[in-house]
């Protein structure tokens, strides 16, 4: 890579576009092998992101990544013009999977401003060999060879118009065939225009050394990019091209939105754009004019009218979303510190109270709009998981499906980080361990063929996310006899549910794999991925039914950045509970209290006894509140676990900012059951409680 890109927006621009085309690309492949064919739209839609993968990776001078996408589109060029009828689908996939995890490698270098320097060379003759092969087979005409006498015969044209060379008045003209004026229009909200432009330049050089265009200096001027996007982009060339190849380049332009592309048969007309316009390129934009009132072409009956909507999306940084939501988040402390400023307490001020309402209201609505800006489909996460059950069914030898539910529900961009891995893993599990080989699930009366089936759907202010799948399930006895081995029962067997029992697979170096493969069976990983899960606040439980399949499920909040919390007070410190979880809250008798022989507190509630927990104890806070008439019992529930927290006081409700603890307090002590920190009104810091980890 050359230093010169380093940090601009173009090389932001190519990384942002080129992960997007390549994960495109993936699906097309995994779907067309599923198809067990490749499609005629689904082939030009291939042959397109090749086209402007090769043309975006020569700009940027990433030869390697270039010289790949060259090749594959080579292929589906081939497929696409003599369209053979004896392909070997797998082994095309294969091939081009090889590719897309080869330009993935690539872009992370890239990111991380190292070399790309991998070589492609050895893929790229195999591609090669592969096209060779179907040509053969399907007794075609050498596509290679005619590729080969297209290039000499462009070479030789170029030698021959070089004879042809005049200069008049100042303008150096080459003879070729055919001239063409074309009118460049962009999606709204694309960005970057200029670049976009300057693409389509690069890329003419390879068809024509007699272009011009207007504005001219699209890397240079800072209002080139707003000009474009008002006026269009202008391209006057003269090629060898016939109109339909013409019309075909252009529209395999990236965001194309409009395109007006008129043959010229004068050249006199050709020479006045060169001459008149070209004091008006090199001047200031604002003094160009707008060329969409002189878009009409005479002997053309068609006429463009393009009225310039106002952007309804624009691409927004990663960096300024974070920061904004971290505004938002002091925003909401401040309001907090002004209306419950405590020299306010005892005053009767209404036009205070009216304002502190308006300002609460539009401080709600500028938070639920950020959110909301935050929010992200699990759609693109979702279908990573294509390919990884794709590549597993085949080292496997196993058939399996993925089935996805729920795909549009939507999350904060932060958590979509934290659960794409453990995803993996779970997927990866579920093929591993749970589907059977063909063979067995026949003889079970099972389909050959297994289902994984990915659901995510809304509950309240948390999401499910759900990894089922119709396997051999868990084995009850297997997973007691490990845990025995390993010391991990922590109470008596026969006082366990199933649900509990299957549990233990999350537990730190639980494993039932006999054997050590490449995917499982090192004692690592479930753990991983349920602490993973808790560290956002969210949960792991496990269900199975032998021989039926096992199921996972995740629950993870919305959001991590505010929740609504209800806040508690022990003594001379402050507790924060999210108020999702609060089932009830009350004070008690100290005839409610029941002790256990061994000592552990307990009250029954709704007909259903729960441990009691004073956090006093647990945090050895300084308290004169121990007696349970004197206190009061907040009852918290988890997926199914109930836990009454005994404090001194409730302090009230309120929407708080979730800080995470201090690195140097983290380093210091591991603490329990806390999910973090926030700032109360007063200034003074709440610690907020992990309900799960309790």
């Amino acid at each position: 890579m050359s230093d010169q890109y380093t940090n601009e927006p173009m090389l932001d621009l190519f990384i942002f576009e080129t992960s997007q085309q390549i994960e495109l690309l993936e699906q097309y492949i995994i779907t067309c092998e599923k198809e067990n064919g490749f499609k005629p739209d689904i082939i030009n839609d291939i042959f397109r992101i090749m086209h402007t993968l090769k043309g975006s990776a020569a700009m940027m001078m990433f030869q390697n990544i270039s010289a790949l996408a060259h090749t594959i589109e080579d292929v589906f060029y081939f497929l696409r013009e003599d369209k053979p009828e004896l392909i070997d689908c797998s082994a095309l996939s294969d091939l081009v999977l090889e590719g897309i995890d080869f330009i993935k490698v690539e872009i992370e270098k890239i990111k991380s401003s190292d070399q790309s320097d991998g070589d492609a060379s050895s893929l790229i003759e195999t591609l090669k060999e592969f096209l060779i092969k179907i040509k053969n087979e399907n007794s075609s005409v050498s596509f290679l060879d005619n590729k080969k006498q297209r290039i000499d015969k462009k070479s030789q044209s170029v030698h021959d118009g070089q004879q042809y060379y005049i200069r008049k008045k100042n303008v150096i003209k080459k003879i070729y065939k055919y001239m063409y004026k074309a009118l460049v229009f962009f999606e709204d909200g694309c960005e970057m225009e200029n670049i976009r432009a300057f693409t389509i330049i690069h890329n003419l050089r390879e068809i024509t050394d007699e272009v011009y265009y207007l504005p001219e200096d699209i890397m240079d001027h800072d209002d080139s990019a707003e000009y474009i996007k008002q006026n269009g982009f202008q391209i006057f060339l003269k090629t060898d091209y016939t109109y339909e190849k013409m019309y075909e380049f252009f529209k395999e332009t990236i965001f194309l939105k409009d395109l007006e592309l008129v043959q010229i048969e004068n050249e006199d007309e050709f020479e006045r754009f060169i001459i008149n316009h070209k004091e008006e390129i090199d001047s200031k934009l604002i003094q160009v004019p707008d060329l969409r009132e002189n878009a009409k072409i005479d002997n053309q009956n068609t006429e463009h009218q393009h009225i310039s909507n106002v952007q309804s999306m624009i691409s927004v940084s990663v960096a300024k979303l974070d920061k904004l939501m971290d505004l938002v988040g002091e925003m909401v402390i401040a309001e907090a510190m002004v209306i419950q400023n405590p020299d306010l307490a005892g005053l009767e001020l209404d036009n205070f109270q009216k304002a502190a309402r308006q300002l609460n209201k539009i401080t709600s609505e500028i938070q639920d709009m950020v959110m909301s800006i935050r929010m992200v489909p699990l759609t693109t996460t979702f279908h990573k998981m294509n390919r990884i059950v794709r590549d597993m069914s085949k080292k496997l030898n196993k058939e399996v499906d993925l089935k996805i539910i729920g795909e549009e529900t939507e999350v904060d961009k932060n958590i979509i980080e934290h659960i794409s891995d453990p995803l993996i893993h779970l997927v990866r599990n579920s093929i591993d361990h749970g589907i059977e080989s063909p063979a067995e699930r026949l003889s079970k009366g099972k389909p050959s063929c297994g289902t994984v089936t990915l659901e995510a759907k809304s509950a309240g202010s948390d999401v499910l996310i759900i990894i089922k799948d119709d396997g051999k399930g868990l084995d009850r006895n297997r997973i007691i006899k490990k845990a025995q081995e390993n010391n991990l029962l922590y109470r008596d067997v026969s006082e366990m549910s199933d649900k509990e029992i299957f549990n233990m697979i999350l537990l730190p170096g639980f494993s039932t794999k006999e054997d050590i493969s490449e995917f499982s069976g090192r004692g690592v990983g479930m753990d991983v991925v349920a602490k993973n899960i808790e560290e956002i606040g969210g949960s792991v439980s496990v269900d199975s039914y032998f021989d039926k399949g096992t199921v996972i499920t995740l629950k993870i909040p919305l959001t991590l950045a505010i929740i609504d919390g209800m806040n508690i007070k022990v003594g001379d410190s402050c507790f924060t509970i999210p108020t999702t979880s609060i089932k009830a809250s009350y004070r008690p008798q100290e005839k409610d209290l029941i002790t256990d022989p061994s000592g552990n507190e307990m009250i029954m509630v709704r007909e259903k006894c729960c441990p009691i927990l004073r956090l006093h104890k647990k945090y050895k806070v300084s308290t004169n509140i121990t007696k349970f008439n004197e206190g009061i019992l907040i009852m918290v529930e988890q997926d199914g676990k109930s836990l009454c927290v005994f404090a001194d006081e409730l302090i009230g409700q309120q929407q708080v900012v979730v800080k995470a603890l201090p690195e140097y307090i983290k380093r210091l002590k591991k603490i329990d059951g806390l999910a973090g920190c926030t700032l109360l009104g007063d200034g003074s810091i709440s610690l907020i409680l992990d309900v799960a980890g309790l």
